[in-house]
């Protein structure tokens, strides 16, 4: 199958009700942190901001953020916790041009007409459903990728736990199809369990044999890493081989690792401080143009609440971002979709079998 981006089309801002709408109001934020009432929240769609009579694409979004207005006309997306006293926010919640805003939700559509609701939520899809042509999509927007785009993975651990998964992902970021990716603590850690004893949880990978004493295994990693004092350092002291965190490390491939209250340990650069975890994820998601979320619910909503779904290129041009949530679990993928964080392809599967389809199908395995 071969790939091509679809054409961007910006609404047509010389008929009405566009033409005549009144300009945007900035209102000065009281104190740090604090958005005035009536802000205009973010969504992941480009919107355009009416500014001394022209419309202005606000280059970056997110969703549930606000729009600031910069001394120097830039129009900054900024999470409402992350402004400052004086800031000029947008206020209004009309979305269809009478606040001086305009939501585009239709932009890659072909020949799509603008529905009175813009904001819709979108539906997932079954264990039934045929995902063949889902595949050869995928795979053509990842060789098209590799050397035109950003493609950023966000995996829970459940690859670790698994020989051919960890092979399957080493491929992929070997090969360059990783230019980013995001996890938490158990991901790492799993993996170079699995690298250093061959064991996910006191598990061998492959036979899923228990090794005696093996719930010490993965406690033992963390110690002996933490000795290291980090993880690529572990890597290289113990002669580490294989595995996820040994490809992202041997290929320069920038990785975010992100904690949670019940981890153990943690490993050493894995960031604790929630909104210092989110500010650091999403400048790989600001990176992205195909985002790939694979069995980790939580990690899932949160990139695909910070992820937009355009993306202004450096010349001017607007392309989309494409966002895959995979899941052995209904519930886990379409929990994305209810939320309506984004317009994804949702695939349910075991996230084990999909990486290995992927990396065969892209010649790697």
């Amino acid at each position: 199958m071969e790939f091509s981006l679809p054409r961007y089309r910006e609404p047509d801002f010389a008929a009405a009700p566009l033409s005549s709408a009144p300009d945007v109001r900035w209102v000065p934020s009281e104190a740090d942190g604090i958005a005035p009432e009536g802000f205009h929240s973010t969504s992941m769609f480009p919107e355009y901001f009416r500014v001394n009579g022209a419309w202005r694409l606000a280059p970056e979004s997110r969703m549930d953020a606000s729009v600031v207005l910069r001394p120097d006309g830039q129009l900054d997306v900024v999470e409402n916790r992350n402004l400052r006293r004086g800031d000029l926010v947008a206020v209004g919640r009309g979305e269809n041009g009478e606040d001086g805003i305009y939501l585009h939700c239709h932009g890659f559509d072909e020949g799509a007409a603008a529905s009175a609701g813009q904001f819709e939520f979108r539906k997932g899809r079954s264990r039934e459903t045929s995902y063949a042509r889902d595949y050869d999509q995928l795979l053509a927007l990842l060789k098209h990728e590799r050397e035109h785009g950003n493609i950023l993975w966000v995996m829970g651990p459940a690859f670790a736990f698994d020989s051919d998964a960890r092979r399957a992902m080493q491929a992929v970021i070997e090969a360059g199809y990783c230019h980013g990716l995001l996890a938490g603590n158990a991901l790492a850690t799993h993996d170079l369990e699995a690298a250093h004893l061959h064991t996910a949880l006191g598990q061998d990978i492959y036979t899923q044999v228990s090794r005696p004493d093996g719930h010490y295994n993965h406690l033992d990693v963390i110690n002996r890493v933490r000795r290291c004092g980090s993880i690529a350092s572990f890597i290289g002291q113990y002669g580490i081989q294989d595995g996820i965190l040994y490809a992202l490390t041997k290929t320069g491939t920038p990785y975010v690792l992100t904690g949670s209250i019940r981890d153990d340990g943690p490993l050493p650069g894995v960031i604790g401080d929630a909104y210092e975890g989110q500010a650091a994820m999403r400048a790989l998601v600001r990176k992205s143009t195909t985002v790939i979320c694979l069995a980790t619910m939580l990690h899932t909503i949160a990139t695909g609440n910070m992820t937009p779904s355009f993306r202004v290129q450096p010349d001017g041009s607007v392309r989309p971002v494409y966002l895959y949530a995979v899941d052995a679990d209904e519930f886990v993928v379409n929990k994305l979709l209810d939320r309506g964080s984004l317009a994804a392809t949702t695939m349910v599967t075991n996230v084990q079998d999909f990486i290995f389809v992927v990396a065969r199908g892209l010649g790697l395995l």
